[in-house]
C-alpha cells in the first residue's frame, strides 16, 4: 500500500491507522503559533463506524487504502441476509445488513448490477444503481383545482416504498425513482 504524508490527507481517503481502516470524514491544515503545523482529521472506521479526530504532522506518514470494486448481479433475499453472484467468475457471496443498508433494500431487483467494495476480499460496503423503474401500484386521485406544478400527491410504489409523485402519474405508470432519495425523478420511457 502507498504511504502518504499526514498532511496529504484528504475527506474521502481511506488509511490505515492504528491497525484499522477509517474513512477520512473531514481535513484541515492548522498552523498554530508555536510550533509546526498539523492537520486535524476526522476518521471514521469504517467497521463500526467509531468516529476518531486526531492530528497527523507532515513528518507522519500513513498507508492509503484502496478498496477493490466488482460487479455483481442481485439474485435473491431471506429475511436480511441477500445474496449476490460475481458477474466474472459467477461465485455467489451472501451479504448481512452490515453492508446492504435498509434504505438500499426495497430497491434491490433480480437481475440488478451492483457493486461491492472489499478490502483484502472481505466486503465493506455496497452501492445499487442510482435509478431504478418502478410501477406505481396505488395512487391518490387528482382533487379538481390541485393541478398547480408544485403540488404532488402520495403513491405507493411496486416495493412498498411512498414517494411523492406529480399529479399526472396514475396506478399502474412506470415511473424513475432516485434510489438515494427515494423520490420521483420522472415517468419511466419503455
Amino acid at each position: 500500500m502507498p504511504k502518504i504524508n499526514g498532511n496529504a490527507i484528504r475527506p474521502g481517503f481511506l488509511i490505515e491507522h492504528q491497525g484499522r481502516l477509517w474513512a477520512c470524514v473531514r481535513a484541515q491544515h492548522t498552523q498554530p503559533g508555536k510550533g509546526g503545523a498539523y492537520l486535524q482529521a476526522e476518521l471514521k472506521d469504517i467497521k463500526d463506524g467509531t468516529k476518531l479526530n486526531t492530528r497527523f504532522r507532515s513528518s507522519e506518514t500513513v498507508e492509503q487504502v484502496f478498496l477493490d470494486q466488482h460487479d455483481y448481479q442481485y439474485l435473491f433475499s431471506e429475511g436480511d441476509m441477500h445474496t449476490f453472484m460475481d458477474m466474472e467468475t459467477f461465485e455467489q457471496i451472501t451479504l448481512d445488513a452490515s453492508i446492504v443498508s435498509e434504505d438500499q433494500v426495497p430497491y434491490l431487483q433480480e437481475g440488478m448490477k451492483v457493486v461491492v467494495q472489499s478490502h483484502e476480499d472481505r466486503p465493506l460496503s455496497m452501492t445499487i444503481p442510482d435509478t431504478v423503474v418502478l410501477e406505481v401500484v396505488e395512487a391518490d386521485a387528482v382533487v379538481k383545482g390541485q393541478t398547480a406544478a408544485s403540488s404532488y400527491k402520495p403513491a405507493i410504489l411496486s416495493n412498498g416504498v411512498r414517494i411523492m409523485v406529480p399529479p399526472h402519474v396514475g396506478t399502474g405508470t412506470r415511473v424513475v425513482v432516485n434510489t438515494g432519495e427515494g423520490t420521483y425523478v420522472e415517468r419511466a420511457k419503455d
